[in-house]
């Protein structure tokens, strides 16, 4: 990345006015407004802000020039000015980086609960993670989202299909991210009313026909096997407490399987890819959003001491994860090669509590990530992206306000607590707990903290313990 090294008596703002003029600047950064003031000269916030990044830069730099690396290249000329300055004139913290715009994410947020034009129709399946994205970013910004539990209650009563499970609205097939997205909209809801809503016998049903031979679930009837609906199902099923038992009408049950979770480790442990990462199948490409599938899963099944590191080689994954943060750029892409995106601020730096809990603390960068999000992540109008000369939306502002809540919290895992305890059914997500603000190399202030987030299931711990708590006192389905 030779090019995009400058040098740091050079003016952020004819930098920014160079790269925004370029004729062959690439079509995945030019999508949106770049209605950027000029920044003057050089203060003395952005001249600290650039020394860091020279700190942090790869030393190393292969000058083999191909498609991949030129695009690395075009994009972090993208991304420096934010960086290193304040294009968007935004207040800053005490630190001297961009305060978190929450207002302006709370309007935008609220404003994605509500009517769509005709023109979003093709999102029409899509409709229980936009629900799930805009509450949970809500909840992370301290907003408080009771208003909108008796619309959640109605939109998910039309969703819920009657064989079990979710669809993306009324009469449409059930699906298991769906689901997913329906089942933590609802517990975020709260209440007996939103509980009472769920059908969990024919949920079970449900799950029990997406249960396959091998160990691992399909997404949907029919449809493709792979990590995700492994997790989607154990979130469900721990959260409504639904028994491991398989149903008697499990097709899996023709092969020996008696468990939801027979085979299950095992499967997860061949999606771990030669590199490290973790793979949607056994043999395919390693990818962020897999890993903390994965993870998710081993996390649910027991404790992440016991089951990380009796179902994968650690040591790689650490190497893999670590391999994903962007020098200088400090934000997460989620495969080898690719470009910095914010929503890898939780795929990837979400998994690094589950990790420190199978082995260490500290394992990770949190204030280059804090950089990434608050400089370079935060839409003008409101709303967070994927990277400067991206739009907002619900999906990247959710995840990464998520990565923004686990570079300031610290969570432990109380192991001691769940065998004095006993424990019961998938219950290993209910001794986590919150062990304090990260203050080590911190740059942020109060003006931006965010409400702690549960590692496992990114909602808040309130609304996932309530939702246990609920369902294991309930006799029967």
């Amino acid at each position: 990345m030779a090019d995009a090294e400058i040098s740091p008596a050079q003016s952020p703002s004819n930098r920014l006015e160079e790269i925004l003029d370029a004729s062959d600047r690439i079509e995945e950064l030019s999508d949106s407004e770049n209605d950027y003031e000029d920044m003057g000269s050089v203060t003395q916030e952005e001249q600290a802000n650039i020394d860091y990044l020279e700190s942090v830069r790869i030393p190393i730099i292969d000058e083999l020039k191909t498609e991949t690396s030129e695009v690395q290249d075009d994009t972090l000329e993208v991304v420096l000015p934010f960086l290193e300055g304040n294009p968007n004139d935004y207040p800053l913290n005490i630190f001297g980086i961009p305060q978190l715009q929450r207002e302006k994410h709370i309007a935008f947020l609220k404003q994605a609960l509500g009517d769509y034009p005709s023109g979003f129709a093709l999102l029409d399946a899509s409709r229980p993670w936009l629900v799930y994205w805009s509450l949970q970013g809500l909840s992370a910004l301290y907003y408080d989202i009771s208003q909108y539990r008796e619309r959640v209650i109605h939109t998910f009563s039309l969703a819920q299909h009657p064989t079990g499970g979710y669809g993306g609205g009324f009469g449409q097939l059930p699906h298991l991210a769906a689901t997913y997205a329906a089942i933590l909209s609802l517990a975020m809801a709260g209440e007996i009313e939103a509980y009472e809503s769920i059908n969990r016998k024919n949920m079970w049903h449900y799950l029990g026909q997406m249960k396959q031979p091998d160990g691992g679930f399909t997404m949907a009837a029919g449809g493709e096997e792979d990590i995700r609906g492994a997790f989607c199902a154990l979130v469900v099923m721990s959260l409504l407490h639904i028994p491991l038992e398989l149903p008697p009408d499990a097709p899996a049950r023709q092969h020996g399987l008696t468990s939801f979770t027979d085979g299950l480790g095992e499967w997860i442990s061949k999606c771990q890819s030669f590199d490290g990462g973790m793979s949607a199948a056994p043999g395919n490409e390693a990818h962020g959003a897999y890993a903390f599938c994965g993870l998710g899963c081993l996390a649910i099944i027991g404790p992440p001491k016991e089951t990380l590191n009796k179902y994968l080689n650690i040591d790689t994954l650490i190497h893999w994860l670590a391999a994903r943060q962007c020098s200088p750029e400090g934000g997460y892409n989620g495969r080898t090669n690719k470009l910095v995106d914010g929503c890898y601020s939780h795929w990837v730096g979400g998994c690094w509590s589950i990790v420190e809990a199978a082995t260490t603390s500290d394992m990770w960068n949190r204030s280059a990530l804090t950089r990434y999000i608050l400089s370079g992540c935060q839409f003008k109008r409101g709303g967070l992206i994927d990277k400067p000369g991206k739009r907002a939306d619900a999906y990247h502002t959710c995840y990464n306000l998520a990565g923004l809540s686990a570079t300031q919290h610290t969570y432990t895992y109380e192991a001691t607590m769940q065998i004095d305890l006993g424990g019961s059914a998938l219950d290993a997500p209910y001794y986590w707990k919150l062990d304090g603000v990260h203050e080590e190399g911190k740059v942020w202030d109060e003006t931006d903290h965010i409400a702690e987030v549960h590692p496992i299931f990114v909602v808040p711990f309130k609304a996932a313990h309530a939702c246990r708590k609920y369902f294991e006192e309930k006799e029967g389905f």
